[in-house]
Protein backbone atom coordinates (compact mmCIF):
# COMPACT_ATOMS: atom_id res chain seq x y z
CA UNK A 1 0.00 0.00 0.00
CA UNK A 2 1.45 3.30 -0.84
CA UNK A 3 2.77 5.65 1.73
CA UNK A 4 1.94 9.22 2.25
CA UNK A 5 4.83 10.24 0.13
CA UNK A 6 2.73 8.02 -3.21
CA UNK A 7 3.99 4.98 -4.96
CA UNK A 8 6.78 5.75 -5.44
CA UNK A 9 8.13 5.72 -1.71
CA UNK A 10 7.19 4.15 1.60
CA UNK A 11 7.16 0.45 0.73
CA UNK A 12 7.74 -1.92 2.83
CA UNK A 13 10.98 -4.04 4.28
CA UNK A 14 8.72 -5.86 6.73
CA UNK A 15 10.46 -8.64 9.37
CA UNK A 16 12.52 -11.08 8.70
CA UNK A 17 13.12 -14.76 11.01
CA UNK A 18 15.65 -13.12 13.21
CA UNK A 19 15.66 -9.64 14.00
CA UNK A 20 18.63 -8.11 17.38
CA UNK A 21 18.36 -4.69 18.49
CA UNK A 22 21.08 -2.04 17.95
CA UNK A 23 21.03 0.99 20.34
CA UNK A 24 23.12 3.82 18.67
CA UNK A 25 25.31 6.27 20.67
CA UNK A 26 22.82 6.33 24.03
CA UNK A 27 25.59 7.89 25.78
CA UNK A 28 25.85 10.78 28.42
CA UNK A 29 26.49 13.23 25.94
CA UNK A 30 23.31 13.49 24.47
CA UNK A 31 21.40 12.42 27.76
CA UNK A 32 23.00 14.47 30.53
CA UNK A 33 21.59 18.04 30.29
CA UNK A 34 25.21 19.66 30.32
CA UNK A 35 26.15 17.49 27.76
CA UNK A 36 27.69 18.92 24.15
CA UNK A 37 24.87 17.31 22.46
CA UNK A 38 21.77 17.49 25.44
CA UNK A 39 18.89 16.45 23.67
CA UNK A 40 15.37 18.51 24.39
CA UNK A 41 13.46 15.52 26.06
CA UNK A 42 16.45 13.07 26.57
CA UNK A 43 14.21 11.06 29.75
CA UNK A 44 11.57 10.34 27.23
CA UNK A 45 14.48 7.95 24.67
CA UNK A 46 16.02 6.43 27.34
CA UNK A 47 13.09 5.33 28.63
CA UNK A 48 11.28 3.93 25.58
CA UNK A 49 15.51 2.53 24.48
CA UNK A 50 15.11 1.14 28.56
CA UNK A 51 11.50 -0.91 27.55
CA UNK A 52 12.54 -1.71 23.78
CA UNK A 53 15.83 -3.37 25.60
CA UNK A 54 14.08 -5.18 28.67
CA UNK A 55 11.42 -6.85 25.70
CA UNK A 56 14.60 -7.74 23.71
CA UNK A 57 16.18 -9.43 26.76
CA UNK A 58 12.67 -11.41 28.00
CA UNK A 59 12.86 -12.79 24.59
CA UNK A 60 16.29 -13.35 23.79
CA UNK A 61 16.19 -11.26 20.55
CA UNK A 62 20.38 -9.87 20.59
CA UNK A 63 21.24 -6.63 21.52
CA UNK A 64 23.67 -4.65 20.48
CA UNK A 65 25.91 -1.13 20.98
CA UNK A 66 27.26 1.35 19.64
CA UNK A 67 29.75 4.23 20.74
CA UNK A 68 31.59 6.92 19.41
CA UNK A 69 35.45 6.70 20.47
CA UNK A 70 38.28 8.70 19.29
CA UNK A 71 42.33 7.92 20.19
CA UNK A 72 43.78 10.95 21.99
CA UNK A 73 44.40 13.42 20.58
CA UNK A 74 41.88 12.51 17.88
CA UNK A 75 44.16 11.11 15.68
CA UNK A 76 41.68 8.41 14.14
CA UNK A 77 38.61 11.37 13.90
CA UNK A 78 39.42 12.50 10.30
CA UNK A 79 37.50 15.25 8.81
CA UNK A 80 34.43 14.13 10.55
CA UNK A 81 35.74 15.84 13.77
CA UNK A 82 36.45 18.70 11.80
CA UNK A 83 33.30 18.74 10.78
CA UNK A 84 31.65 18.72 14.06
CA UNK A 85 34.31 19.99 16.20
CA UNK A 86 32.19 19.00 19.22
CA UNK A 87 33.14 15.32 18.61
CA UNK A 88 36.19 15.70 20.79
CA UNK A 89 34.13 15.25 23.80
CA UNK A 90 34.79 11.17 22.65
CA UNK A 91 38.50 11.23 22.63
CA UNK A 92 39.63 8.71 25.15
CA UNK A 93 41.52 11.80 26.83
CA UNK A 94 38.51 13.77 26.87
CA UNK A 95 36.80 14.97 30.19
CA UNK A 96 33.94 14.46 31.34
CA UNK A 97 32.92 10.67 29.80
CA UNK A 98 30.46 11.64 27.77
CA UNK A 99 31.18 8.65 25.70
CA UNK A 100 29.74 6.62 28.67
CA UNK A 101 26.23 4.54 27.87
CA UNK A 102 23.53 6.00 29.74
CA UNK A 103 22.01 2.49 30.06
CA UNK A 104 24.41 -0.69 30.81
CA UNK A 105 24.66 -3.50 28.70
CA UNK A 106 24.52 -7.11 29.94
CA UNK A 107 27.30 -9.56 30.06
CA UNK A 108 27.90 -11.00 25.87
CA UNK A 109 26.27 -7.91 24.65
CA UNK A 110 28.25 -6.38 21.55
CA UNK A 111 29.53 -2.87 22.03
CA UNK A 112 30.71 -1.41 18.71
CA UNK A 113 33.11 1.10 18.54
CA UNK A 114 33.15 3.61 15.77
CA UNK A 115 34.51 6.98 14.17
CA UNK A 116 31.74 7.84 11.75
CA UNK A 117 28.17 8.49 11.76
CA UNK A 118 26.87 4.58 10.45
CA UNK A 119 27.07 1.49 13.12
CA UNK A 120 28.32 -0.17 9.43
CA UNK A 121 31.26 2.10 8.61
CA UNK A 122 34.68 1.07 9.69
CA UNK A 123 33.55 -1.97 12.00
CA UNK A 124 32.51 -5.08 12.25
CA UNK A 125 28.77 -4.87 12.71
CA UNK A 126 28.06 -6.63 9.33
CA UNK A 127 29.87 -9.44 9.16
CA UNK A 128 29.15 -10.10 13.36
CA UNK A 129 25.39 -10.04 12.21
CA UNK A 130 25.26 -12.16 9.72
CA UNK A 131 27.10 -14.98 11.27
CA UNK A 132 24.46 -14.69 13.86
CA UNK A 133 21.92 -15.12 11.03
CA UNK A 134 20.56 -12.16 12.23
CA UNK A 135 18.23 -10.21 9.17
CA UNK A 136 16.31 -7.44 11.03
CA UNK A 137 17.57 -4.32 12.71
CA UNK A 138 15.36 -2.68 15.35
CA UNK A 139 17.35 0.50 16.02
CA UNK A 140 16.68 3.16 18.48
CA UNK A 141 19.30 5.54 19.50
CA UNK A 142 20.65 9.02 18.55
CA UNK A 143 20.16 10.99 16.55
CA UNK A 144 17.37 10.77 14.47
CA UNK A 145 19.22 13.16 11.42
CA UNK A 146 22.84 11.53 12.15
CA UNK A 147 24.07 8.11 13.30
CA UNK A 148 20.03 6.73 13.60
CA UNK A 149 19.50 7.36 9.73
CA UNK A 150 23.15 6.79 8.34
CA UNK A 151 22.69 3.39 10.07
CA UNK A 152 19.46 2.63 9.31
CA UNK A 153 20.85 3.58 5.30
CA UNK A 154 23.91 1.40 5.75
CA UNK A 155 21.90 -1.24 6.92
CA UNK A 156 19.16 -2.00 4.12
CA UNK A 157 22.68 -1.28 1.75
CA UNK A 158 24.20 -4.35 3.98
CA UNK A 159 21.11 -6.54 3.32
CA UNK A 160 19.35 -6.20 6.69
CA UNK A 161 15.64 -4.73 7.06
CA UNK A 162 15.89 -1.63 9.37
CA UNK A 163 12.96 -1.30 11.38
CA UNK A 164 12.97 2.23 13.24
CA UNK A 165 11.91 2.89 16.60
CA UNK A 166 9.80 6.16 16.68
CA UNK A 167 9.57 6.89 20.37
CA UNK A 168 13.05 5.35 20.87
CA UNK A 169 15.05 8.28 18.90
CA UNK A 170 15.75 11.67 19.62
CA UNK A 171 17.24 14.69 17.47
CA UNK A 172 18.10 18.50 18.96
CA UNK A 173 14.54 19.11 18.25
CA UNK A 174 11.48 17.68 17.57
CA UNK A 175 10.77 19.26 14.35
CA UNK A 176 14.23 17.72 13.07
CA UNK A 177 13.33 14.23 14.17
CA UNK A 178 9.64 14.27 12.89
CA UNK A 179 11.24 15.42 9.26
CA UNK A 180 13.92 12.55 9.34
CA UNK A 181 11.53 10.15 10.54
CA UNK A 182 9.42 11.29 8.02
CA UNK A 183 12.19 10.76 5.28
CA UNK A 184 13.48 7.58 6.44
CA UNK A 185 10.55 5.71 6.42
CA UNK A 186 10.19 6.90 2.78
CA UNK A 187 13.43 5.64 1.79
CA UNK A 188 15.66 3.26 4.24
CA UNK A 189 13.74 1.55 6.61
CA UNK A 190 10.51 1.06 8.15
CA UNK A 191 9.32 2.81 10.94
CA UNK A 192 7.11 1.88 14.01
CA UNK A 193 5.32 3.18 17.49
CA UNK A 194 7.32 1.47 20.02
CA UNK A 195 4.08 -0.77 21.40
CA UNK A 196 4.20 -2.68 17.86
CA UNK A 197 7.80 -3.06 18.29
CA UNK A 198 7.34 -4.23 21.44
CA UNK A 199 4.71 -6.58 20.14
CA UNK A 200 7.51 -7.94 16.95
CA UNK A 201 9.44 -9.17 19.38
Amino acid sequence: MPGPHGSAFSGRVGWGRRPAVVVIDLVRAYTHPDGPFALPDARAVVDATTELVGTAREKDVPVYWTVVRYAPGLADGGLFVRKVPALACFAEDAPGDWGDLALEPEAGEVVVVKQYASAFFGTSLAPTLHASGVDTLVLAGVSTSGCVRATAMDALNSGFRPQVVRQACADRTPALHENNIADVDAKYADVMDLSEALDRL
